[in-house]
């Protein structure tokens, strides 16, 4: 692999000091950020790639912390529904998802991500249709193609509506089966290395969709496994009164009840937390990934981002699912999570570099990858975004942090995974997207027309 110079940037490094350089120069090497500075590159005497940065502004690929690749197929639909509403409209649908369908959703999603700025993605899916084929295989194969980092959530569900679920009971597994695939998919599938691009963590969808006995044995299997566990909680005031109902305690008490609070735990949304609540994830060491685009899109409220960073909670951004945020741009979810945040703080509750923080430092510690992402620094895994902001979009804006975050969607000049060249011009370069927008069309129209 030849060595990558991006030379003449601003540079947003996302270190533990929060350092930027004003016009500098990063080195790649192998994969990995060898050197990161002030000023002009040396020219090395070897083969090497130089791109000149002037205009741009560097930061560390955007770590998207959660999503549902498949619902790229399903987007639109439910429109004006709240979570409950919303779900029991599409699981009906989801029941026609095969592999064919659950490739294409997740291969074109994971393109969307890519031009949007993100290197790894985290995607829950917990839907196996029982005729729906290999759906854990189809996703991974996506992110290969795609060619960004894949945190491939092998999600489940046990509990439908015969046992006072909301999915039908054709969507859902036996729990012993469940257990049993998710071990298979985390054999199958997770590599511990440091530069992975495919790890595997074990996800149960939610409290209303799977069983105690699910929840327990899932995270043992997680533990015994040494991978990380993952689900949705606290998202909603209908969760919050089915909880309290059910198990006579709230969705963060019942998630500690059965061992799913601390390091090696993150939750998906944590929109209705109390004082308390805040507080055992901060003591925890929990992380929250933060969904502001499909909080909003759903109407489900806005998520206590501020205390949760207050309390040492790791927090990191996620688009969620494409059936309930249609646009799915990774970089946008770094100015929504700043507008949501001054809604319910006020305007210092959220700046633009916690903001940026979101979306890299916190999520790389969401998923338990701060060491080796989310930050430039020499030795760490060269994913980098190389942003345009030289136009008429971003003119006069002084502050390149802000004018990423404030100002209108950027053209990516330049994405990296592990040195790779993924996204040019904000054009995908592993794949063809004409290719990939005509698989989606055809698995949507073949999905919808199966419900």
């Amino acid at each position: 692999m030849t060595s990558t110079i991006v030379d003449g940037a601003s540079i947003a490094t996302v270190d533990a000091a929060g350092t930027e350089i004003a016009s500098g120069h990063v080195v790649v090497e192998d994969g990995r950020v060898t050197a990161v500075g002030p000023g002009q590159a040396p020219r090395p005497a070897g083969p090497h790639t130089w791109v000149d940065g002037t205009g741009c502004l560097v930061t560390p690929g955007l770590v998207n912390t959660h999503h549902h690749l498949y619902q790229w197929a399903t987007r639109g639909i439910a429109q004006d529904a709240t979570l409950f509403e919303w779900l029991t409209t599409l699981y009906p649908v989801w029941g026609g998802l095969d592999a064919g369908i659950t490739h294409a959703a997740a291969s074109a999603g994971l393109a969307r991500l890519a031009t949007t700025g993100c290197t790894t993605a985290a995607d829950h899916h917990y839907v196996f249709p029982r005729e729906g084929g290999d759906q854990f295989e189809a996703l991974v194969g996506a992110g290969r193609r795609v060619g960004i980092r894949l945190h491939a959530v092998r999600g489940s569900m046990d509990r439908g509506r015969s046992r006072g679920g909301l999915p039908p009971d054709n969507l859902v597994e036996e729990t012993e089966a469940a257990l049993i695939a998710t071990e298979q998919a985390v054999n199958d599938h997770h590599d511990p290395a440091a530069d992975a691009l495919v790890r595997v963590a074990v996800g149960p969808c939610s409290p209303f969709s799977v069983s105690r006995e699910l929840m327990t044995g899932a995270a043992e299997l997680a533990r015994a496994k040494g991978v990380r566990l993952h689900t949705h909680l606290a998202e909603t005031v209908d969760e919050e009164e089915q909880c309290r109902a059910e198990y006579g305690c709230t969705p963060t008490e019942y998630a500690e009840r059965v061992g799913w609070l601390g390091e090696d735990v993150w939750l998906a949304h944590t929109v209705h937390l109390a004082p308390d609540a805040v507080t055992r994830l901060g003591a925890t060491g929990t992380g929250s990934a933060h969904c502001p685009t499909s909080n909003g899109r759903l109407g489900t409220g806005i998520a206590p981002v501020r205390d949760l960073l207050d309390a040492g909670a790791p927090v990191g951004l996620g688009v969620d699912g494409a059936a309930s945020n249609e646009s799915c741009g990774m970089v946008e979810e770094l100015h929504q999570a700043v507008l949501q945040a001054r809604q319910r703080g006020g305007p210092k509750a959220l700046d633009v570099r916690q903001a940026l923080w979101l979306g890299t430092m916190g999520g790389a510690r969401c998923l338990g990858r701060d060491a080796e992402l989310g930050s430039i620094e020499p030795g760490k895994l060269a994913d980098l975004a190389v942003w345009r902001l030289d136009g008429l979009d971003h003119a006069g804006i002084d502050d390149p942090v802000a004018a990423l975050v404030l100002g209108p969607l950027p053209t990516l000049k330049l994405l990296l995974v592990g040195g790779r060249t993924v996204v040019v011009d904000g054009e995908l370069r592993t794949a063809s997207e004409t290719d990939l927008a005509r698989e989606l069309r055809a698995a949507a129209t073949r999905l919808k027309g199966s419900a």
